[in-house]
């Protein structure tokens, strides 16, 4: 966000388990981000979005520049997830760190988003993920701490069941997850579920394990993935997630 910071403007979702998590009940607050605008790990092809790992270059690739204008000067780790159109719920994530020569792709993930896509002015229970920039500050799950870097909570609260949006089965979506720093406390458990912007702004935004199906605001990775981001998210490298559909992020 360099010298540009604001509170996004946004919500996410309709209750899905009963502690949090994906637009629930006892769901994260908020922190300042940036202002919303309008399967296996895999090395992939060049694109206008993201490059092959190992690839460098001194912008992150895909965004335009009022996106990158969001990125904080400090941040050194970006998990940059774009969607495949404003109203699909499947993206691509790809890992970047920053280095002295530029950012540099460590890694290229499927992954899923909400069912009805993106959205910059979102609203509780509107089955779309917000887009913006947003810090990445705490972790938690069902499952003890895989090595996070992220001050983790571990809990029996982080719980779900039923059926997805595709009939999967979401038992275990929430063994691993890492909150998304919107509308919510920043250096508090994923479950808190204090909401400063209000309850219609939404909250409980999360990266979790992928359950085979839309999310209703999340965003999912393969478990491996979860864990993964887990291990190398480094709280002194100020790590982020930029999310939006490939359009909104080119602006």
């Amino acid at each position: 966000m360099g010298n540009r910071r604001a509170v996004l403007t946004a919500a996410v979702l309709t209750a899905l388990v009963t502690t949090g998590g994906c637009g629930t009940s006892a769901e994260p607050r908020t922190t300042k981000v940036s202002v919303p605008r309008a399967g296996g790990e895999t090395s992939h092809t060049t694109t206008a979005g993201d490059r092959a790992p190992g690839e460098q270059r001194d912008v992150l690739p895909g965004l335009g520049s009022r996106t990158r204008a969001e990125v904080p000067d400090d941040t050194r780790q970006a998990l940059v997830v774009t969607g495949s159109g404003r109203n699909s719920s499947t993206s691509k994530a790809v890992l970047y760190e920053r280095t002295a020569t530029g950012w540099q792709a460590k890694a290229s993930w499927p992954a899923r988003n909400a069912l009805r896509g993106w959205t910059a002015g979102h609203r509780a229970g509107d089955l779309r993920s917000p887009i913006g920039v947003f810090t990445l500050s705490d972790a938690g799950g069902r499952l003890a701490d895989p090595g996070s870097a992220l001050p983790y909570s571990q809990s029996p609260n982080f719980r779900i069941g039923g059926t997805g949006f595709a009939g999967e089965p979401l038992v275990g979506s929430f063994d691993y997850v890492i909150a998304i720093d919107y509308n919510r406390e920043r250096g508090t458990s994923p479950l808190d579920a204090t909401k400063p912007l209000g309850a219609a702004k939404g909250g409980g935004i999360w990266i979790h394990v992928d359950h085979g199906g839309p999310t209703h605001g999340c965003i999912g990775l393969a478990r491996p993935h979860v864990e993964r981001l887990l291990r190398v998210l480094d709280p002194a490298r100020h790590p982020v997630v930029v999310m939006g559909d490939a359009a909104s992020l080119a602006t």
